[in-house]
């Protein structure tokens, strides 16, 4: 397989920076995710995984949405009665959202850039970091229609947001704005949206001063531990500290000692170790 020069329903873009734009593109249905969207980040995100041109993953929507959540009508109502559709565009929309996303070597951003709704928080939470608009309007408005937080939307959200927002932003139905779900770790930057791509891009390049290995590693590294216990956390940590040092060809831990103690060129503190050309 190999990144096609169009899909259906997603527009896919790797600019000079090495920065990755997958763009839901259906800004008629506000992004509502269907099942060739599904079909074609899954293929997407397989195939940037292993492009070497794509540094970063960027997420976002066109239009004045991110995503509406799951289209009602075509993933839901049309594959009701077809169970070999059903589960095919079920297990697409798992694959890409959950399992790719939350095991991607690469760093991930959701640039959010309005509506989000429903379904759509589960790609959201398995994203690295999140830039909002500050405007953009979040919501789980399943209680409004008779049907509790689904698939395993219940689930992520219960993991992020304190329990007490969770509890009262599915109960109710409202919708909150970027800035409240900063507040409530759904995000981690909310500015006007205006300057959402700027931020975004100047996040990305932040990322891709660092080793990639150690970017890769540090990401699998606290999505294990989270369910771990102490001594499980030291045992895995250790290992994978040494894996790392083993795995990183640029040797920049080794470097950025060399620089910090001996030629005292390099404040860890203030910035990544530069990396080898």
């Amino acid at each position: 397989m190999a990144l096609r020069e169009h899909y259906e329903c997603v527009v896919v873009e790797i600019d000079d920076d090495g920065i990755a734009w997958a763009t839901f593109n259906r800004p008629e249905k506000r992004n509502a995710m269907n099942p060739q969207l599904h079909y074609d980040m899954e293929h997407i995100l397989i195939e940037l995984e292993t492009e070497p041109s794509a540094k970063v993953i960027v997420l976002t929507g066109a239009g004045n949405s991110w995503s509406a959540g799951m289209d009602l009508r075509e993933y839901f109502r049309e594959t009701d009665n077809d169970p070999e559709a059903q589960y095919k565009s079920f297990m697409a929309n798992k694959h890409w959202s959950w399992d790719i996303l939350s095991n991607s070597r690469k760093p991930t951003i959701a640039m959010v850039n309005g509506y989000l709704f429903g379904g759509a928080f589960v790609p959201l939470a398995n994203c690295d970091l999140v830039v909002t608009d500050e405007d953009a309007i979040y919501g789980l408005s399943e209680i409004n229609w008779g049907i509790i937080p689904g698939g395993i939307v219940s689930k992520v959200i219960v993991d992020k947001m304190p329990f007490r927002n969770a509890m009262f932003y599915s109960m109710t139905g409202r919708t909150f704005d970027g800035k409240k779900a900063v507040e409530m770790n759904l995000a981690d930057i909310a500015v006007p949206a205006d300057k959402l791509r700027a931020e975004t891009i100047a996040l990305a390049r932040e990322l891709m001063e660092k080793s990639p290995v150690a970017l890769a590693f540090t990401k699998q590294a606290l999505r294990a531990v989270v369910n771990m216990d102490v001594p499980q956390s030291y045992e895995y940590l250790m290992t994978k500290i040494q894996a790392l040092q083993f795995m990183d060809k640029e040797k920049t831990r080794a470097r950025g000692m060399e620089e910090f103690l001996d030629n005292k060129t390099y404040r860890p503190g203030l910035g990544a170790v530069k990396r080898e050309e």
